[in-house]
């Protein structure tokens, strides 16, 4: 497993990243899971408060416990369940992540959180108190650096102005190249790391059968399928070529991927050749790259 620098920051984390919101409600299962994920290297584990209404942290946080010092943990703040389980409601406020941390940090059995992100993010919040909020929380103890998930390229702009994040997780695989176009290398020039998730689209660049995606149809889908399994070798597994795709960008600093079986999981950190220039052009030219139609 390789490391790098995440950002500014002093975190060095593996550059495959397990999403935890894969992880279902089996305690023993999530046990065996995340503990072969650290043996085969992962150190940098992504959960959210949101996730499973926070049972997803309280799972990670029994098992982490013990090791928490060898790992880093993040999570997000700023969804929140309605009450009648009909959807999410968005709260930026300065208020909610403040009170937030509380609760995921006695649900991850911590006393600080490596990389606390705002779980979205819109150009109408108040960007300034959530900046101040997680400003706060730094001098606290209570997190370490902070980060934001977000897909829209005026909101990540606002941040790199005004902020100390030191990463934007967002979508990007052969199937959402959408970043190319402005954000990959602002936040490089700017020395922030992305953390990118759904590197495999929905498991539609591996074996899943082609349906409509973003601006493709299923028949994009089924050429973007098809061009990973020519790229494929024996000794690099498809799952792999969608993964080192994205890993391929300078840009990358880990590639967070929803591992729910410990096949899934033995195959994506398996040793790989890395792809050649070649393979990342012929990847490249199979698909018309798509780009942002909102939030520009």
């Amino acid at each position: 497993m390789k490391y790098h620098q995440l950002g500014k920051s002093t975190l060095e984390i593996s550059e495959i990243g397990f999403g935890c919101m894969s992880m279902g409600k089996d305690q023993p299962a999530n046990d065996l899971l995340v503990n072969r994920a650290i043996e085969l290297g992962i150190n940098y584990f992504d959960t959210a408060d949101v996730y499973d209404k926070g049972l997803n942290e309280t799972s990670l946080g029994k098992i982490i416990k013990d090791k928490r010092s060898q790992l880093v943990i993040a999570t997000k703040v700023g969804n929140v369940s309605k009450p009648d389980d009909s959807g999410l409601d968005w709260d930026p406020s300065k208020k909610h992540i403040l009170e937030s941390i509380d609760e995921s940090l006695r649900r991850l059995q911590t006393d600080y959180i490596d990389l606390y992100q705002l779980h979205g993010g819109t150009i109408d919040d108040p960007i300034d108190e959530v900046i101040e909020a997680f400003e706060i929380l730094k001098q606290q103890g209570k997190i370490r650096f902070y980060g934001i998930s977000s897909i829209r390229p005026n909101v990540i702009r606002e941040y790199i102005t005004r902020s100390s994040i030191v990463s934007v997780m967002m979508q990007y695989s052969l199937l959402d190249r959408r970043p190319e176009e402005t954000c990959l290398a602002l936040l490089h020039e700017n020395n922030i790391g992305v953390l990118a998730r759904g590197s495999l689209a929905k498991g539609l660049l591996l074996d899943k059968t082609p349906t409509n995606f973003l601006q493709y149809d299923e028949a994009a889908v089924k050429v973007a399928a098809d061009a990973v399994k020519l790229a494929s070798v024996p000794e690099r597994s498809p799952s792999q070529t969608a993964v080192g795709f994205a890993l391929a960008h300078p840009a990358i600093t880990s590639a967070i991927v929803g591992l729910r079986t410990i096949e899934q999981l033995e195959d994506v950190t398996g040793d790989a050749p890395l792809l050649t220039k070649e393979d990342l052009t012929k990847l490249s030219k199979s698909i018309p790259a798509n780009r942002y139609d909102q939030h520009r």
